[in-house]
């Protein structure tokens, strides 16, 4: 249960960015004050290293491996990613309205994606709208206006004929459907294990790619030119030896290739990061893995080569930026989660956090 704290005083580190470290904060009426209030009657104290709630820019809230949940599970989902630190949400595909959330002062806050778009029969069962290219315009323009500005796509997936991977949308028709996103607001990003289908998305206009475990020279170049962003999920990327056993049996092909994409992924992500390309972190957690994973994933970032203020900004200022959310910012809602240690000196610290503040209130951690 939230706990209210009328006026709340922060000190130690506040690391409002990369480059902007401060002594104290306020939290006043629930929104960030760098000023002391008139009155510091009643007034609560912690101490420690401050970060904005982290971002988790690949999770499915209401979904696990069967598909859609109920509110209570739910729920708990939402508490798990809460209990890590995990304040703000980007839901890339969810079967269930989750909009119920919104409504929850004690709950993080969630920008959708609406419902996954996949071809027919070419995803996982009950996970998505399974369609045919024809349908792919409407069925984006749909999902834009139900999600909170991002529509998601199923870029690739195991082809029977092929027995590999293979995109699941002609060029063409990916081109329409992004440029009617747009046309609504929304942005695009894809699920995209494999090579082909990243060098199709980027022709055709993509913001985003999920996973991007294919990249190579030409696509990395294009991503880097377009600034298109990846979010690597990383600790999901984990489970491609055990998705290479169950599908080789049938299709040797697509298990000799999850096992190459799986070995190079480190040095997939390294390139990425060395041509600029945005990385942000996102855990996939919901179809396979449990929530509250976010500081795992900035471990795994710091392995594919980027400095520990790298990685923590693409779990805090900087995926915000680019989620167009603010961090800890004079007047905006008190979202921030308090560690004993500096996470700049060891990430590790980000999966201990002593104290989450949402909206303003102490929850518990």
């Amino acid at each position: 249960m939230a706990i209210d704290s009328p006026v709340l005083h922060v000190t130690g580190r506040v690391l409002v960015g990369p480059d902007d470290v401060r002594d104290e904060l306020w939290v006043v009426d629930g929104r960030i004050s760098w000023s002391a209030p008139r009155s510091t009657e009643n007034v609560q104290t912690v101490q420690g290293y401050v970060l904005p709630g982290l971002v988790d820019a690949h999770c499915h809230v209401g979904l696990e491996a069967h598909g859609g949940v109920d509110k209570e599970t739910t729920e708990q989902h939402a508490l798990r990613n809460r209990a890590a630190g995990a304040l703000l949400l980007r839901d890339a595909g969810s079967p269930v309205d989750t909009h119920w959330i919104d409504d929850r002062d004690d709950l993080p806050r969630i920008i959708r994606a609406g419902r996954h778009i996949a071809r027919t029969k070419r995803y996982i069962r009950n996970f998505a709208h399974e369609i045919e290219p024809e349908d792919l315009v409407a069925y984006v323009r749909q999902e834009a206006r139900r999600g909170d500005g991002w529509v998601k796509l199923v870029g690739d997936w195991i082809d029977r004929d092929r027995g590999d991977l293979s995109p699941c949308w002609p060029r063409e028709a990916l081109k329409a459907a992004i440029d009617v996103a747009h046309e609504e607001g929304a942005r695009v990003t894809a699920h995209c294990f494999g090579e082909e289908s990243l060098l199709d998305f980027a022709a055709a206009g993509t913001d985003c790619i999920e996973h991007a475990t294919g990249l190579l020279p030409e696509s990395i170049d294009l991503f880097a030119r377009q600034g298109i962003s990846i979010v690597p999920t990383l600790v999901n990327i984990e489970n491609f030896p055990k998705f290479a056993e169950a599908g080789e049996v049938k299709f040797p092909s697509y298990g000799v290739h999850m096992r190459d994409l799986y070995a190079r992924r480190f040095d997939t992500i390294a390139a990425a990061h060395e041509a600029g390309v945005p990385i942000w972190v996102g855990t996939d957690a919901g179809g396979q893995l449990p929530h509250g994973l976010a500081a795992a994933e900035v471990t795994e970032l710091t392995r594919a080569g980027m400095t520990n203020l790298e990685a923590i900004s693409a779990a805090t200022w900087g995926a915000r930026e680019w989620l167009g959310r603010p961090g800890l910012d004079e007047g905006e809602s008190a979202d921030f989660v308090v560690y004993q240690s500096d996470p700049r000196e060891d990430v590790g610290v980000l999966a201990d956090p002593q104290h989450i503040v949402l909206r303003g209130r102490r929850v518990s951690a």
